[in-house]
This record gives structure tokens, C-alpha cells and sequence, in this order.
């Protein structure tokens, strides 16, 4: 590790290592209100340092958090040099060899981990919104969130919530685990991969206000087998015969609600797309979308001797060729 990476907390704060908590809640307070993007618009440095003092303060303000930073900062040197065995210091029963920077040390710190993270055998996801640097977050079961940063008056986290077609079409209410308290969020009927719920007040405290900010739910639909999305449209795929395509058939085609059955018309294309009105996905402002059937021509693989026969004599009077038209193309 560099030793550039290291940052002194207390001399982006502007207080000595022995300043009290009040001290560094003062400071923090003075330099937030300094550099804070509404007063600096436009200002990317002023963002920078705010991100820096709000990181700062997150450190220092926490007891605990602050003796393993007292602990890695007295060991910075050798943290640099990537603490080889045999070191002989006594390090306080903490481990800062596991961390190859000061911003992975900061980073498990902090609790800032990105990616995924599996809990209780199910995918929790982070995301962090664009208001501002993250500074951590906590989650549980099905949902991950982390704090999508200090630039506001308020504080605002932004977690991924997995959701089944099923849940997701019909609606659910989710059990959210924040920690400190435990709040039920009702998922209305429609949501889709991108929806973006707002649950106004479960966000987390902002150090400078004391006031929460939002709690926003982004939903990412778990895959399914046989529905997909095109835009606002509910696609499927239906396999058919060449018989049915050639004749024309009536066939189940699976719907969110139950089946239906569709009228293939008389020499159906492979490809060709049928339109099941009113079928789809719930829309947000009531009623419902439309599901696209795509119709996919299948041909026997496994054939008995007698369907052979037939084919072989459909083959010996067809009239049609669907090639004819490719005779005069040349370049």
C-alpha cells in the first residue's frame, strides 16, 4: 500500500487526535455547511471535499470505528509495506494485513462492499444512487442497501429488490429488515425490472439535519422460463407443428391469468407474432397490456414410418417453393 493512501481524518476535519465528540460534530458541521453542493453548484472540488469531510466525520464520530482508525494509522508504515510476518508489534488483536490500501481497510469500515453479497442462500444486491458517495449500508434476506450519499440535506438509500413474474404481477408485501427496525413495504401490481418504489422517511439519518431521508426500492424481476419483456409487452414463444402452421390450428397459450386459446391462422409464418389484447402486464395507471405470442415452427425430430411416408408424398406433389424468388438475385 502506498502511503499516499492514507488520509488523516482529523486534519480533514481540522481537529487534534484528542478532540471530543462534540469537537469533531462542530467541525464536521462548520465544513458541511462550507462545502455543501447547494451552496456550491457546479463546484467539483467543493463536492470532492464534502464527500471527504462527510467520510471523515462518518469515521471519527463512531467509537469504535475510530480506535481501529487510531490502530491503522499508527500502523499506516508497515500497512504500506504490507505487514510481513514477524513484524513484532502488537497491533490491538486486529488484523490490518488482510487490506492491500487504506480504501479497502476504509471500505470494510465502513461497511462499502459493492457487488452482491448472497445472504441466506438468496443474491442481495447494492447500488448506490447519484446523489452523492456512498458512506454504507446494512441488509438482510432479500434486500441490500446502501446510503446513496450525504450531497442533500437529507440522507437517501437506494437498495435492488429480487422479485418473482409472480410477485411482481399480482403484488406483495415484503417484510425489510433495516436493522433498528422492521417495516413492511407493499409492492403494488405492475412492477417491473427498473421500477423505482419510494417508501418516504426509512431512509438514514443525516448527521447534519438529523432528519431521515428516503428509502428507494429499484425492482430486478428474477428470470422466468417461458415470459419475457419487449417494452411494455409481456413476450412468449409458442412452439407449433408444420402441419398446424400449413392448416391453421387452435392451440393453449399460457397467460399470466391462466390459458387462453389462440386461433393460428392458415399458413402461420415462423417468427410471425400474434397479439393477445389486454393479456399483458398490469400498466400503472390501471388495465392491462398486451401479451405477444411469437410462433416458433417446430419439426419432428423423431419420426414414425408411416408420418415419413407422409411427408415424403407432400414432398413429391408440393406446388410451392418458397425459394423461387431467390433465381434472379445476382450482384
Amino acid at each position: 500500500m502506498a502511503a499516499t493512501d492514507f488520509k488523516d481524518y482529523y486534519a480533514v476535519l481540522g481537529v487534534n487526535k484528542t478532540a471530543s465528540p462534540e469537537e469533531i460534530k462542530q467541525a464536521f458541521r462548520k465544513l458541511a455547511r462550507k462545502f455543501h453542493p447547494d451552496v456550491n453548484p457546479g463546484n467539483k472540488q467543493a463536492e470532492a471535499r464534502f464527500k471527504e469531510v462527510n467520510e471523515a466525520y462518518e469515521v471519527l464520530s463512531d467509537a469504535d470505528k475510530r480506535k481501529k482508525y487510531d490502530q491503522f494509522g499508527q500502523y499506516w508504515k508497515q500497512a504500506a509495506e504490507g505487514f510481513p510476518s514477524g513484524v513484532g508489534v502488537d497491533m490491538g488483536g486486529f488484523d490490518f494485513s488482510q487490506y492491500g490500501t487504506f480504501d479497502e481497510f476504509i471500505n470494510e469500515l465502513l461497511g462499502r462492499f459493492g457487488g452482491g453479497n448472497t445472504r441466506g442462500g438468496r443474491q442481495t444486491y447494492y447500488r448506490t444512487s447519484t446523489g452523492g458517495g456512498p458512506s454504507g449500508f446494512g441488509g438482510f434476506g432479500d434486500f441490500g442497501f446502501q446510503d446513496a450519499g450525504t450531497a442533500g440535506a437529507t440522507q437517501d438509500s437506494e437498495g435492488a429488490i429480487a422479485l418473482t413474474f409472480s410477485e411482481a404481477f399480482h403484488g406483495v408485501q415484503k417484510h425489510l429488515n433495516l436493522g433498528n427496525e422492521v417495516i413492511d413495504v407493499r409492492i403494488p401490481a405492475g412492477a417491473k425490472s427498473g421500477s423505482r418504489l419510494r417508501v418516504r422517511g426509512k431512509g438514514p439519518v443525516s448527521p447534519l439535519t438529523q432528519q431521515r431521508g428516503d428509502l428507494y426500492l429499484k425492482v430486478e424481476l428474477q428470470p422466468h422460463s417461458f415470459f419475457q419483456f419487449e417494452g411494455d409487452n409481456l413476450v412468449c414463444e409458442i412452439p407449433i407443428t408444420p402441419d398446424e402452421a400449413v392448416l391453421g390450428a387452435s392451440v393453449e397459450v399460457p397467460t399470466p391469468d391462466g390459458a387462453v386459446t389462440v386461433k393460428l391462422p392458415v399458413g402461420v409464418r415462423s417468427g410471425q407474432t400474434l397479439r393477445l389484447r389486454g393479456k399483458g402486464w398490469p400498466q400503472p395507471r390501471g388495465g392491462r397490456g398486451d401479451q405477444l405470442v411469437k410462433v416458433a415452427i417446430v419439426p419432428p425430430k423423431d419420426l414414425s414410418q408411416q408420418e415419413r411416408e407422409y411427408y415424403e408424398k407432400i414432398r413429391a406433389v408440393r406446388t410451392f417453393n418458397p425459394r423461387s424468388h431467390l433465381q434472379l438475385i445476382k450482384l
